[in-house]
């Protein structure tokens, strides 16, 4: 585990403000990262994957929170795409596409549309039968990583339910257009994809995700609202070591700031929030190790207490940091605005707490 967290923090060498503010990560650099397995750790050996569990796996992804959230998110969508292929396909599919994604192809998720973001049961891209292939049709939106994206993860409905279709980013049809000036993880690929008519092989369709929309999506997105608690908790690591940092050197009326007593509270604060997303990311990863039947909502809880705490968290370090971090690229003014978008996606704050508020009043009626 030593070696991948070295690895990591070796490809990013302190190259992230330099990449947000290009808007773009090498790709040659994200490739060499998914033939060494990094981009999705969970995949099992067999496929070509490290097999690491969901702990070692957040650990990992905080990590890449610290150093650059746009690289987070690649792997978070990378590893969604993983799962969603390991949960939902068949034998010769896990074996074709999961060493794909371990060799260096890199995926998207393709999830939200213009109207069905957090209600995803507004879904409308179509996935339908003609004759020996699938047709997909639809148009999606802020698709992470789908700019680098060789294979294109496609949740659609299909026959009465819904069902996940695996599209190449070059088959014909598709239409990849990156978002520009992203308000945070600006280097993280986000793109609207448009589907006219996409023919894929019928086996392109994943065998096991011939569901209801809401089950789909929830199984779906399990891993990527862990994935984005842990790299939340990531960025509360690295706006708190650079508070103390800049708060332990620069003095102010005689003394470091650190030990102004406003400034101190900031620090606390976020010393506590940091403390508390860990261990409830760490509890989330023992119920995915687990397999436990909380895991859904364990997540849930990760994400929204972890992502609340990152975008506070960075404010407060803004705010200790002052004109120190008040400049684009800077470690602190991409936590920022980077820790902003985590509370939207994988579900809104607010969706999250309507899932916690029904999840609550199911245990305590």
């Amino acid at each position: 585990m030593a070696d991948v967290l070295a690895l990591l923090t070796d490809a990013v060498k302190g190259n992230a403000g330099d990449w947000d503010l290009a808007g773009e990560i090498p790709s040659d650099l994200l490739r060499a990262l998914g033939a060494q397995g990094v981009l999705c750790a969970e995949v099992a050996a067999d496929y070509g994957g490290l097999g690491l569990s969901g702990q070692a796996n957040g650990e990992l992804t905080a990590r890449a929170g610290s150093l650059c959230s746009s690289l987070r998110s690649v792997m978070t969508s990378q590893g969604m795409a993983a799962w969603t292929i390991q949960r939902f396909g068949g034998p010769d599919q896990r074996r074709a596409h999961l060493g794909r994604l371990t060799a260096g192809d890199l995926a998207a998720v393709c999830f939200s549309e213009a109207e069905a973001g957090s209600d995803l049961s507004a879904i409308e891209t179509h996935i339908s039968d003609k004759g020996d292939t699938i047709v997909v049709t639809g148009r999606k939106v802020w698709a992470t990583a789908a700019a680098y994206a060789d294979l294109l993860v496609v949740i659609g409905t299909y026959r009465s339910g819904a069902a996940v279709a695996l599209v190449p980013a070059a088959a014909p049809g598709v239409t990849v257009t990156k978002i520009p000036d992203a308000l945070g993880c600006r280097a993280a690929g986000h793109a609207n994809v448009r589907f006219d008519s996409v023919r894929v092989p019928r086996d392109a369709l994943l065998v096991g995700s011939r569901l209801p929309v809401a089950m789909l999506v929830t199984i779906a997105l399990t891993y990527g609202r862990l994935s984005v608690a842990w790299g939340s908790t990531g960025i509360l690591r690295a706006c708190l070591q650079a508070a103390t940092g800049h708060a332990a050197r620069r003095r102010q009326f005689g003394r470091p700031l650190a030990d102004h007593q406003l400034v101190a509270r900031h620090i606390a604060d976020l010393y506590v929030a940091e403390r508390t997303a860990t261990l409830a990311c760490e509890r989330a990863s023992a119920s995915w190790d687990g397999q436990s039947p909380e895991l859904v909502s364990d997540a849930v809880l990760a994400k929204y207490l972890a992502s609340g705490s990152a975008a506070r968290g960075a404010a407060r370090a803004v705010q200790v940091m002052a004109s120190a971090a008040a400049q684009d690229g800077h470690v602190v003014a991409r936590a920022y605005r980077d820790a902003k978008l985590m509370e939207l996606i994988e579900g809104t704050s607010e969706i999250c707490q309507l899932i916690l508020a029904r999840q609550a009043a199911g245990e305590n009626p």
